[in-house]
């Protein structure tokens, strides 16, 4: 490794000084710090968000569920709140990565470093969540704009993420037996709203289907989802699976994800 600082602020107030002075925020470490280890990255100053107890916990306000930004998978997975208000929520969290990841990884710091094959992205923008910052609100609509980009501005934290709670939620990824990450992953949700559904692992980003969520909002059942075509033109392909590869596995984990929702 090589030489930088190492701050551990107590408050959010410290934390936020010290990211907007140029420290780079350590949320659970769990791809920050492989990228140091490889040379990838070489923050001059860390600020390690362990220590903020404002950015942790999970709560019910009204119709939604705030989750803290350093609340780790592990916990969101076990939450008592989580699993009554949004089962397919916690379901997301219990399987990401192996059990060494979930004791540390954290939602804000995977929301924030928005990995194109990511879970709680696809989460996010199927349910309709809010992303709460040092100094704004963002629509998940507006947060998620590509590969490793969002619409964070320097210096600006993630401090946790409302999830307005839906008629019924699921998630299903179907993995990368090495990383664990989604070759693809399909979050549904039904809402007041109609139906809101989001894919992860297809390519440059997390995005939302506009056909299933058209035929799911008409008939919210597997046949449904089994009737509309998927694009493989708009997919990514690699030496894991070709884009028709992923297009077929987008409308199997769409089917499979609809009836998980049924019950």
């Amino acid at each position: 490794m090589y030489a930088f600082s190492f701050e551990r602020p107590a408050t959010l107030a410290d934390a936020a000084r010290l990211a907007a002075a140029g420290g780079k925020p350590l949320a659970g470490g769990q791809t920050l710090l492989a990228s140091m280890k490889l040379r990838l990255a070489a923050p001059e100053q860390l600020v390690d968000l362990g220590a903020v107890k404002e950015l942790k916990g999970i709560r019910r306000e009204g119709d939604k569920l705030v989750i803290g930004a350093m609340t780790r998978h592990a916990d969101i997975a076990s939450d008592a709140q989580v699993r009554a208000a949004i089962p397919g929520l916690a379901d997301l969290a219990s399987h990401i990565g192996d059990r060494q990841v979930r004791a540390m990884g954290t939602l804000g710091g995977s929301v924030a470093n928005n990995d194109p094959a990511a879970c709680y992205p696809a989460a996010l923008l199927a349910i309709g969540a809010t992303v709460h910052t040092t100094g704004r609100t963002i629509a998940a609509d507006d947060f998620f704009q590509g590969m490793f980009a969002t619409a964070l501005e320097e210096g600006e934290l993630i401090t946790a993420v409302s999830f307005p709670i839906p008629q019924r939620a699921a998630y299903l990824k179907f993995k990368q037996p090495a990383s664990r990450f989604a070759l693809i992953g399909v979050c549904v949700a039904q809402t007041d709203a109609g139906v809101r559904v989001a894919v992860t692992g297809g390519g440059n980003g997390v995005f939302r289907h506009a056909g299933l969520e058209a035929a799911l909002s008409r008939s919210f059942t597997p046949q449904a989802a089994a009737q509309v075509a998927i694009d493989a033109g708009e997919l990514s392909g690699d030496l894991h699976a070709s884009a028709a590869y992923r297009a077929n596995l987008i409308s199997v984990l769409t089917q499979r994800a609809v009836t998980k929702a049924l019950g």
